[in-house]
């Protein structure tokens, strides 16, 4: 594993190697067990989309790791417009021992990762989010033991969150279930590649997709960088809710996972978020663990 790009270049073997490692550092962690595997090793954070839970769980993880992590907005760089993202790549390679990027295009992310000499790991793009499904995988496994015969569920729009979940639960061997409108389906060639290696449905018939699920997962009906849309958004995804209704055909012990920030009463009934928050909580703080296992990986000498 020379990046972490997006979640297809990974296997299902590398992806409980990362998740067996997560699972180590946080039991480190909480036993106050030091782990300064990356001493004297800097991560070049590039921010052009902002976060709460990146920022924090990328600074904080190279920390415990014995790294130090340096934040780079937009401000400071302006990749592709001051000066050439090939450029940049070679650069920032010379100073640092891996860069973090959070940004729109994914061909930014691919392009520093061609240029570059060191290693990239994808913060989120528009087409995808590789380590918060990370987490999320981490906190399916501590919940349910396995990913053996397990049902995942996601309700809302076809987006970013989608198309990287759509990939670990297809590759962990769980049925996949996506209901979303119809014009707004995730990436086509991703569902034509989970039909052809798993189980996978996409509809609008949220309760066809719910029914015998094991675990839940929905995602806000407007993106960042979407706000314009907010309104017209609303109106089309309005049913797209994880409520009592979508609970009672899941399974009993059906999880329910958000990747936050949650609006409340909207992809979710404020009802089933607290029912749910310690899931919903786990899988936030995981963000922590599985990245320093992707660091760890990605960086280690």
């Amino acid at each position: 594993m020379k990046h972490l790009l997006k979640l297809q270049d990974l296997d299902k073997e590398e992806i409980l190697d990362i998740l067996n490692l997560a699972d180590q550092l946080k039991y480190e962690n909480h036993n106050g067990i030091e782990h300064h595997i990356l001493k004297g090793k800097t991560l070049g954070m590039i921010f052009q989309k902002s976060s709460t839970r990146t920022r924090v769980s990328f600074e904080t993880g190279m920390y415990q790791l014995g790294g130090q992590a340096l934040f780079l907005s937009n401000r400071d760089l302006q990749i592709g417009r001051g000066e050439p993202v090939q450029d940049t790549a070679r650069v920032l390679s010379r100073y640092l021992d891996g860069i973090m990027i959070r940004t729109f295009e994914q061909k930014e992310v691919e392009d520093l990762a061609e240029y570059g000499s060191i290693p990239i790991i994808n913060g989120l793009t528009d087409y995808c989010h590789p380590c918060q499904v990370l987490a999320d995988l981490m906190t399916i496994r501590e919940y349910k033991k396995s990913f053996d015969g397990l049902k995942f569920c996601f309700i809302g729009d076809g987006n970013n969150m989608a198309n990287s979940l759509i990939v670990g639960a297809i590759t962990m061997g769980m049925e996949c279930a996506i209901a979303c409108p119809e014009d707004y389906k995730p990436d086509t060639e991703i569902m034509k590649w989970a039909n052809e290696n798993g189980k996978f449905t996409c509809s609008s018939d949220i309760l066809e997709c719910a029914k015998g699920a094991d675990i839940l997962y929905t995602d806000v009906w407007a993106s960042m960088g979407q706000e314009e849309e907010k309104a017209e958004r609303e109106k089309i995804f309005k049913n797209f809710q994880i409520n009592d209704e979508v609970m009672a055909v899941a399974n009993d012990d059906a999880m329910v996972l958000h990747c936050l920030p949650a609006h409340r009463e909207e992809e979710i009934t404020a009802k089933v978020f607290e029912e749910h928050a310690d899931e919903i909580f786990d899988e936030a703080e995981n963000r922590l663990h599985a990245q320093k296992a992707v660091l760890v990986k990605l960086l280690q000498d």
